[in-house]
Formats: C-alpha cells, sequence, structure tokens
C-alpha cells in the first residue's frame, strides 16, 4: 500500500535531451577555413535561440568539421581562439556547451569524428543516456544531418549556409527524413515542440 495521497504525487522526472550544433553556417557566419578570432560573427537570432534552448533544459553540444588543421593550413589553438570568440559573443557563460567535438581530419584521413561519422553522436547517446529521439543535430550541410541518420537520432536542417541543403538532402536520399528551416530559431522551437 503507498503512503502517498493523490495530491502527494512525486515530481515527474523529464527526459533529458540534447542538439548537437554545427559551428560554421549554422551557429556563426561561414567563412571557408576561418582561423581568425576577428572573422567570427553570430548568425542572427542563435543567441536567443540557444537561450530558449538552455531555459528549457536541453543540453548544447558543438560537433565542427575543421579540416583545414588537417590540410596543415592552421592549428587546433587557431579552432580553439575561434570557438572562445564564439562563446564570448553568445554571452551565455564561460561555456554554455557541454562538449565541443573537433573533427580536424582532412577528408582523406580516415574518419575519427569527421562528420557523417556518427562516433561523437554514439558517445553522447552512451555518456548522458538520451533517448535516440531526444537527442538531435542542427546543421546547414547534408554531412550533418547524413551524421544524425547514422546515429539513429533526429535531425534538423537550417538553411542559413553557403550551400543549398535542401538539394544536398535530396541526393543524399534524406529530403523527405528531416525538415529544413530558415533560421536556428525555428529549428530550435521545432526541437522544443517535439514530444519527449
Amino acid at each position: 500500500m503507498s503512503d502517498l495521497t493523490p495530491t502527494d504525487s512525486a515530481p515527474v522526472q523529464q527526459p533529458r535531451r540534447g542538439l548537437v550544433l554545427d559551428r560554421d553556417g549554422t551557429i556563426i557566419v561561414h567563412v571557408p577555413y576561418l582561423c581568425d578570432p576577428a572573422g567570427v560573427v553570430l548568425l542572427p537570432g542563435v543567441r536567443e535561440a540557444l537561450l530558449a534552448a538552455k531555459s528549457a533544459g536541453v543540453d548544447l553540444f558543438v560537433h565542427s568539421n575543421q579540416s583545414g588543421v588537417g590540410r596543415g593550413m592552421f592549428d587546433l589553438a587557431a579552432v580553439d581562439a575561434c570557438n572562445r570568440r564564439m562563446i564570448e559573443l553568445l554571452d551565455m557563460g564561460e561555456q554554455p556547451f557541454v562538449r565541443i567535438c573537433v573533427a580536424s581530419e582532412a577528408p582523406k584521413d580516415p574518419a575519427v569524428y569527421r562528420k557523417p561519422e556518427p562516433r561523437f553522436a554514439q558517445e553522447l547517446l552512451r555518456d548522458f543516456g538520451y533517448a535516440p529521439h531526444n537527442l538531435a543535430y542542427i546543421g546547414d550541410r547534408g554531412s550533418d544531418l547524413e551524421t544524425a541518420a547514422r546515429a539513429g537520432i533526429g535531425g534538423i536542417g537550417v538553411a542559413t549556409g553557403l550551400d543549398d541543403l535542401p538539394a544536398e538532402l535530396a541526393e543524399l536520399g534524406l529530403d523527405k527524413t528531416f525538415p529544413v528551416f530558415a533560421s536556428l530559431s525555428e529549428a530550435v522551437e521545432h526541437f522544443l515542440k517535439t514530444p519527449l
């Protein structure tokens, strides 16, 4: 027999949710092979979108392909400097992202974390115990959403980068799988409205 009366119900624990964001073309303006922090510019509405996600209890992550490192164009210190500038501009505290994954491999190198390799997503599912439908990638490239497909999790496209994302998704056969929005704000709003 339970000691709880109908008015003494225990608080319901909400499932943990996470968003994995691409960096270039999703959070900041896509500058090819960006390695100078002075070139970091937030896309419109990004700070507000990420604050909305954080206030809803969503864990935020970044997964960024940085093949310029593998190509010998710049080093990981330059990537870190650009990431620090991005965080400074977001003005959401010292570390708004739980983890940042930088995939430094060049396209010709064996893929470890380079999208669409799903290893980072798989690690998040394992380490944080997310249900697959409570973890999603948001990005402006087909490789972002192909990563989500390979990991068996959610994916949301944003048409804020340099390429034609709907055409990329059609070529990958993912155009009927993942929605594409005009802004990160709309993408985050869609994720927050998705049933838990």
